[in-house]
């Protein structure tokens, strides 16, 4: 008897102990209070959470890399031209039993700025003419020493006839497009119904080594109030460095000359 009634008891244990383990099962719906649809949701909240911040950090590191690119750059190139010019006469220092840093590239900026001084005289004129003819004959060199000269020329000092003269801006090359060029010279066509003045405009193709020249009457050539220089800033730059707003000599001597009109005259 006391066998059976054991039997009995482990028979009535059995399903008991199967749904007690159902309901401590952690994937039980009788145990979880939050229906299925809550936990999905907060999931698709966390991950759309996780994408912002990403976007927003990688946009804050692109920014600091804009910003600190050209400063780090500049710095670079300031400190490889000041090693370049201390190398120079460094050596002849090192001789002299000197090593104090940055004497070489004073040496340096004072050598070449004597070479100017130098290069203004006519002993030195005369020197640079028979240098340039003789590099002028040989086949390579002188290529790339008349291509630099022309570039250093343009965007040099009192260089006369040979530097750019203005920025112009013309249609070209169809009608509705404008180029920006640059002046070199002024030239008169005669014709048989008169004569006419044309400008001979530099108009840069790739940077400023290979261009157009395009001839085009005076009149349709519109000067804006840009130096030269800041004209082959916006050449090389791709045009990055165009100002926002561009006005033409002419409009801006327009204006002075009106109110000069309107001006109170002092009693």
């Amino acid at each position: 008897m006391e066998s059976r009634d054991k039997e009995r008891d482990l028979e009535r244990l059995i399903p008991a102990t199967g749904f007690s383990d159902l309901i401590d099962s952690p994937l039980s719906p009788l145990q979880s209070n939050t229906p299925p649809g809550a936990a999905s949701s907060h999931n698709t909240g966390r991950q759309a959470f996780i994408k912002v911040i990403r976007s927003w950090a990688s946009k804050k590191f692109i920014t600091g890399c804009v910003i600190l690119s050209p400063i780090a750059i500049t710095f670079y190139v300031t400190w490889w031209f000041i090693q370049l010019g201390d190398w120079i006469f460094s050596p002849i220092y090192v001789l002299l039993g000197i090593n104090i840093f940055g004497l070489g590239f004073i040496t340096t900026i004072t050598f070449i700025f004597l070479v100017g001084v130098f290069m203004s005289s006519w002993l030195g004129t005369s020197l640079l003419s028979l240098g340039e003819f003789i590099i002028k004959k040989m086949p390579l060199m002188s290529y790339i020493y008349t291509a630099s000269k022309q570039i250093s020329a343009a965007i040099s000092p009192g260089q006369g006839s040979h530097a750019f003269k203005e920025v112009a801006i013309i249609k070209h090359p169809s009608v509705g497009e404008y180029a920006i060029g640059f002046i070199t010279s002024t030239v008169i066509l005669r014709k048989n119904a008169g004569s006419e003045e044309l400008c001979c405009v530099y108009v840069p193709t790739n940077h400023l080594y290979l261009g157009d020249i395009v001839l085009v009457n005076s009149k349709d050539v519109m000067k804006p109030n840009i130096s030269v220089r800041e004209g082959i800033e916006i050449i090389i730059s791709g045009g990055m460095s165009m100002p926002k707003m561009l006005s033409t000599k002419e409009l801006q001597h327009s204006r002075s000359l009106s109110l000069e009109k309107f001006a109170v005259p002092h009693v």
